[in-house]
């Protein structure tokens, strides 16, 4: 996986990105395309324009916000009725068919709703034609940012991500408030340390089950566990792995687990720590502000309003 934990802060376009995401591509029935691909080197969705061009805006962006980068592009394709399908194309237009392996896998697919609300870590297989295909991780109607995670065999290791909307009722779902405490499957994860933007902060997650610290974690693509943030808004992608490997001699399997990462820019992020334990997998989430938090408008009183008649109805 992309291991980079250093990314550089931009200006988020929250208003843009729920206005345009619908217009992205769909997943919805047999032999339907999965999505239409934007290439975003301008993606106005994000109100900045030269997204990817560094000789354009100096540093480089964080992972995921781009469906093009480097000459590769990430492109849903046509599948069957719950399946999830894509190509990764290169340089030279053909679909990339070597990868290296991170982490166990030559390819890692994350997927998260806009509004956070859902999260899915699968490992697609890949057909001989340069396809990846899986049983669809989208869980229900809504705007999917999906990321694909993986490095081209002689390239570096990049984060391409597209929209895709499953069609179907939508209701937007607030973001969790902010909290140190998770509770999954009878497992209790307590989050320590927080983010600041610019800075490399140390975070703890600490795993209990009915009150008793979990001590044989079991390894799971070469980790203790594995972390994604997001940063609300426009998703911006930050995955890190632990400090330590499970064969290392030195590194407990909990209930401690470590990560070393550095959040862009000031902002409320959502995090997703995915553990295995008693042969199966689990997946805690958090949400975290980073930074210094934008003062609450101010609010004045109602007074009355004799035009409408109401006592105490006021505008803002």
């Amino acid at each position: 996986m992309n291991t980079a934990t250093k990314l550089s802060g931009f200006a988020l376009g929250l208003a843009a990105v729920f206005a345009g995401a619908y217009g992205i591509g769909h997943v919805a029935g047999p032999a339907a395309p999965a999505a239409e691909t934007r290439h975003d080197t301008t993606d106005t969705d994000h109100g900045a324009a030269g997204h990817g061009d560094e000789s354009a805006g100096g540093a480089h962006l964080p992972g995921g916000l781009l469906v093009s980068e480097q000459g590769y592009t990430l492109q849903p394709v046509t599948a069957p009725a719950g399946e999830f399908a894509f190509r990764i194309t290169g340089p030279d237009g053909a679909p990339v068919t070597r990868y290296d392996v991170a982490h166990d896998r030559r390819m890692h697919l994350i997927v998260a709703r806009r509004d956070l609300s859902g999260f899915r870590h699968v490992h697609p297989e890949l057909a001989a034609d340069g396809t990846w295909r899986v049983a669809s991780p989208l869980a229900g109607p809504g705007v999917w940012r999906a990321f694909a995670d993986f490095t081209p065999t002689g390239g570096e290791p990049l984060t391409l991500g597209v929209d895709v909307t499953v069609p179907g009722p939508l209701t937007a779902r607030p973001l969790p408030a902010p909290a140190t405490t998770a509770t999954v499957d009878g497992y209790t994860v307590t989050l320590a340390g927080t983010p600041e933007p610019g800075r490399t902060s140390r975070l703890t997650l600490t795993v209990s089950r009915a009150g008793r610290p979990v001590t044989d974690l079991q390894p799971y693509l070469g980790a203790y566990g594995h972390l994604v943030a997001l940063r609300q808004g426009d998703l911006a992608y930050l995955h890190v792995h632990p400090e330590g490997t499970p064969d290392d001699g030195r590194t407990p399997a909990g209930p401690a687990v470590m990560f070393a990462a550095e959040v862009p820019s000031a902002g409320a992020y959502r995090l997703y720590l995915d553990f295995r334990h008693g042969d199966a997998m689990h997946t805690a989430e958090f949400t975290v502000l980073a930074g210094a938090q934008p003062a609450p408008a101010p609010t004045t009183a109602p007074t009355p309003d004799a035009g409408h008649g109401t006592p105490g109805h006021g505008h803002s």
